[in-house]
């Protein structure tokens, strides 16, 4: 680690001047030389991560069929990266469940439409009845029924007097006069009776038909109402509940599959060819966000956390990069250890501030946090 090489070095160059000192003649007297470190001065060394990175694996074994990526390449969430020969029946899968899914969605909403069109048209055909309704004058009406009704009460009586005159003269002949004087007014009166109910069935027909129009209007109505007021918390809520599961499942399937990009980034590694078996152990493609880095530290103790918190400013240097300083800031410091050769060390993740092209994914950081003003 940097810090205790630092220290042995130290250790080293005192040494040897002690060493020279007392080789030398008394004739001068040397200054002692002091070396002077903050004793709250904390340095570490961590590993540079993008702050979205993952490796990709196939979660099924197969043959891969196609690599559509290169290491450099720019791709969106939901790219497909790599698929494997027994995709196929996966794909068509969601397909089939997409189009099911997509259709009751489809559906729904033109079944909603439809029940409001129905609404409004048995509006308008329940106000047209109503205003027939009131145009129609009931009292009227039953008037005149009274009336017929009364009426008939005496072409009963009529036709009872013409039966009773024709039972007299059943007997006779039927060329007989008088029989068939009795036979005729006796159809006659069946005749006017059979006329009169007919006209009051009539009239009950004029008020009861009006009525019974409005009536059936009202009850459309309400029913149109109810339908399209369910339709609103959806009609096929348990339908589309199903259907979404089935494409849920059948996505998931897809993906033991198909490697697709879990968001924007670029292709930092392949690790797959064509034709080449693979399985949930063979790491398939590297993915990183580029745009934005962090720093996790590697030796931090349990001496050194306890000096440290979250928001505190750090110097950042890479190794490999000598000439360049970057600064970064705590983010979390971790609550759970690691124990190492005998120290217990604990990670601390810094969010590193500015970029640089030639940062790379797990270059080596010497971390130095900087104490409060």
């Amino acid at each position: 680690m940097k810090k205790n090489i630092l220290k042995i070095s130290s250790f080293i160059i005192l040494t040897s001047l002690v060493l020279m000192a007392c080789g030398a003649q008394p004739a001068e007297t040397t200054a002692p030389v002091e070396e002077i470190i903050s004793s709250n001065e904390v340095i570490a060394e961590g590993r540079l991560e993008p702050v979205q990175g993952t490796n990709l694996t196939f979660q099924a074994r197969g043959i891969v069929e196609e690599v559509l990526v290169k290491a450099g390449d720019s791709v969106s969430e939901g790219d497909v990266l790599v698929r494997l020969a027994n995709a196929g029946a996966a794909e068509a899968q969601v397909v089939i469940a997409q189009n099911a899914y997509d259709s009751l969605l489809r559906n729904e909403s033109g079944d909603r439409a439809k029940l409001w069109q129905a609404y409004m048209n048995a509006q308008i055909a329940r106000a047209d009845a109503e205003e027939d309704w009131e145009d129609l004058n009931v009292d009227s009406i039953e008037d005149r029924i009274e009336d017929i009704e009364a009426d008939i009460e005496d072409l009963r009586e009529d036709l009872q007097d013409a039966q009773e005159e024709f039972d007299k003269y059943s007997n006779l002949d039927e060329d007989n006069s008088r029989r068939q004087t009795a036979e005729d007014d006796l159809e006659t009166a069946q005749e006017n009776l059979n006329d009169k109910i007919r006209e009051l069935e009539a009239e009950i027909r004029e008020r009861d038909e009006v009525k019974a129009i409005y009536d059936s209007t009202l009850a459309a109505e309400a029913e149109a109402k109810y339908q399209y007021e369910l339709s609103l918390d959806g009609p096929n809520a348990d339908q589309l509940t199903l259907a979404k599961a089935n494409l849920d499942a059948a996505q998931d399937a897809l993906s033991n599959y198909v490697l697709t990009a879990p968001f924007d980034g670029v292709i930092a590694d392949v690790n797959v060819k064509v034709g080449e078996q693979v399985g949930t152990e063979t790491r398939a493609v590297s993915l990183a966000n580029f745009d934005s880095w962090i720093v996790e530290t590697t030796d931090v103790t349990e001496l050194e956390v306890v000096k440290l918190s979250v928001g505190q400013q750090v110097t950042l240097n890479p190794d490999a990069l000598p000439d360049l300083q970057l600064t970064g800031e705590v983010v979390e410091i971790s609550n759970a250890f690691t124990q190492q050769g005998g120290d217990i060390l604990y990670t601390i993740r810094i969010k590193v501030n500015e970029s640089d092209e030639r940062l790379k994914w797990g270059m080596t950081m010497e971390v130095t946090f900087l104490e409060a003003e």
